[in-house]
């Protein structure tokens, strides 16, 4: 592929689409990009600063700061602490929640905060599981009216995101009949603080599902798009932009398929220190000319193509619906890309120039099928499998299988606390905990209930886990 070509725009307004009479979308001028290595952005400012009462900690709280999906932009789902030698359950609460759980709990403060396809947030007392307050923000589409989807009903499915120096949580409620909402809460009482219309323009509501985590940078919450289990109607892949200021309109990006390539990977997106967004895509449905579906794609924060890589069997991909997005991408420390798909073939990107067609640094196959999203710990990754979960050691130009482990399960994606590997079996509704070294299972707790691709949420000596309808808290020592 030439060299990715940079782009300076005067504002362009292009036009004012007008959604459920209120929505213009605006796109703005991306700003250049930087050729040097993409290092992680800093981590997020420390919720144990906060005096309000329903998040300030005490000798006994909890004081987690884990505000969007697997703690940051980078998505490490890393807790550093002490080595944890035993775990036990502190609560179950509230039971039941009134819907399913899909998205990763929240922690900030003392408060975690959980989201169900009922369209409802709750926070909850992260020491004791008292309720603080819980918010309902509409009817969730029925499964019946959708054309075809796996999840009945369907209201918040995608991770919010909190924004921490406003005290707002974000999240995408998908309401009754059928229209993608975007509100912000405010997260000490629960109060509506917005709403915004969030479906892209010229999508079709029906056919879209908000299954990726929202990530909060660049002034912007931005939101991932794929489409229903099942791949049926006329779906896309999109991101939406919104700016939290409040002004100024949405912006968006479609993936170039004729139909398909959906962003749907449980984790969304991964964000470079400059700002940059990567993502990765499902299979379109083109055999026969490069559509973008299969790829690992970087987006400039106004959401301008910048960059590309596709495998060099991208067409297989595409024909044998064989995602390579069912993942998303990893932003590893030296600001190199990691991605691996349904294939279970790894694939380690420059991030000054993820390369086009065939381009990778390096690949090696390792495991049956990547899904969800990575955990990492330096230049250690943590990667979710149909198989188990793998430890992958990044080189200069090259990586290699540390260890797999020894049993065989789909895994949600993985996080790390201290020197445990925590993961979900999914299939059979546990939570596992594997030492960090070596692979080796130290820790099994039944959750009774678990929906696909779930993941744990870290705080000091503390992990909360979505299970069903209801909401785990466990205790590390």
């Amino acid at each position: 592929m030439k060299n990715r070509i940079r782009l300076v725009l005067i504002v362009v307004i292009i036009a004012l689409v007008v959604v459920a009479g209120v929505t213009s979308y605006i796109v703005f001028a991306p700003p250049a990009s930087s050729s040097a290595k993409k290092s992680p952005p800093p981590p997020p400012a420390s919720c144990s600063s906060s005096t309000s009462a329903s998040s300030s900690t005490s000798a006994s709280g909890v004081n987690g700061n884990w505000t969007t999906y697997h703690g940051d932009n980078v998505r490490s789902g890393y807790e550093p602490m002490a080595a944890v030698t035993g775990v036990h359950s502190e609560w179950t609460g509230p039971t039941p929640l009134d819907g399913q759980v899909y998205a990763e709990p929240l922690v900030c403060g003392n408060s975690v905060f959980v989201a169900t396809e009922m369209n409802t947030v709750y926070s909850i007392n992260a020491s004791s599981g008292a309720v603080l307050w819980h918010t309902h923000l509409g009817s969730p589409v029925p499964g019946s009216s959708l054309p075809c989807g796996d999840i009945n009903p369907s209201g918040i499915t995608g991770t919010p995101v909190i924004d921490l120096a406003n005290r707002i949580l974000y999240v995408v409620a998908f309401l009754n009949p059928a229209d993608h909402v975007l509100f912000g809460l405010n997260i000490d009482n629960g109060t509506v603080m917005s709403q915004v219309p969030a479906d892209a323009p010229g999508s079709t509501p029906t056919a879209q599902q908000e299954r990726g985590a929202l990530v909060l940078a660049n002034g912007m919450v931005y939101i991932p798009y794929g489409g229903l289990f099942g791949d049926c109607a006329n779906y896309h892949g999109y991101v939406v932009g919104v700016p939290v200021s409040g002004s100024g309109g949405l912006v968006s990006y479609q993936v170039p398929t004729h139909r398909e390539g959906g962003i749907w990977g449980a984790a969304g997106f991964a964000v470079a220190a400059n700002g940059d967004l990567y993502l990765a895509t499902g299979n379109g449905d083109s055999s026969t000319t490069f559509d973008h579906g299969d790829s690992v794609v970087e987006l400039s924060p106004s959401l301008q193509e910048l960059g590309y890589f596709a495998p060099t069997n991208w067409a297989q991909l595409n024909q044998d619906d064989t995602d390579l997005g069912s993942q998303a991408p990893t932003i590893l420390p030296n600001g190199d890309v990691f991605q691996v798909g349904k294939e279970g073939v790894g694939y380690l990107l420059s991030g000054t120039n993820l390369g086009g067609i065939g381009g990778q640094i390096y690949n090696r196959s390792i495991c049956g099928g990547g899904y969800a999203g990575t955990a990492h710990v330096g230049e250690s990754l943590l990667v979710a499998c149909n198989d188990g979960v793998v430890r992958v050691n990044i080189g200069a130009a090259n990586f290699s299988v540390a260890w797999k482990t020894a049993a065989s399960f789909d895994s949600g994606a993985p996080i790390v606390t201290g020197n445990v590997v925590w993961a979900v079996d999914w299939d059979n509704a546990s939570l596992m905990g594997f030492n960090f070294s070596t692979g080796a299972l130290i820790f099994w707790l039944s959750l009774g209930s678990a929906e696909h691709f779930i993941t744990p949420a870290a705080a000091p000596g503390s992990l909360f886990v979505g299970a069903g309808d209801q909401l785990e808290a466990y205790a590390l020592t």
